[in-house]
């Protein structure tokens, strides 16, 4: 089925199934590898990912349900490129909106350190709000 064919169904929902597209590591993998190069062959996606090929032949059945790749077969070897330079935007944004979370949470780590121990009374009133 393919994911934007009906459409009656909610712009919310056809943003939720194409991040279910992109909901694999290796998916991720193989789309940062395509975003890197204007094609790339099976045999260079198997090098990279460490994929059986069968199991990388999965993955990009799912890449291209979701229009996120397009393939091109020259002599005996199939390519693979990202279907719209878009994919390649949304993989930066998503990197730069992790770093900002991370670096958020170191933050917020450093200056929790500073930051008075617990006395034994107030952790028993912790622990017995665990409760």
């Amino acid at each position: 089925m393919d994911p934007l064919a009906d459409f009656h169904v909610p712009l919310y929902e056809v943003k939720a199934n194409l991040f279910k597209g992109l909901a694999h590591p290796v998916r991720i993998r193989i789309l940062e590898l395509l975003a890197a190069s204007p094609s790339v062959p099976v045999a260079e996606l198997i090098a990279a990912t460490g994929q059986e090929a069968s199991n990388l032949s999965q993955h990009l059945s799912v890449l291209r349900r979701h229009h996120l790749v397009d393939s091109e077969r020259r002599g005996s070897q199939v390519f693979y490129r990202l279907a719209h330079t878009q994919v390649a935007e949304l993989l930066a944004v998503a990197r730069s909106l992790l770093h900002e979370v991370l670096d958020t949470t170191r933050k917020n780590l450093e200056l929790s350190a500073g930051l008075p121990g617990i006395s034994g009374q107030d952790e028993r009133l912790v622990e017995e709000g665990r409760q």
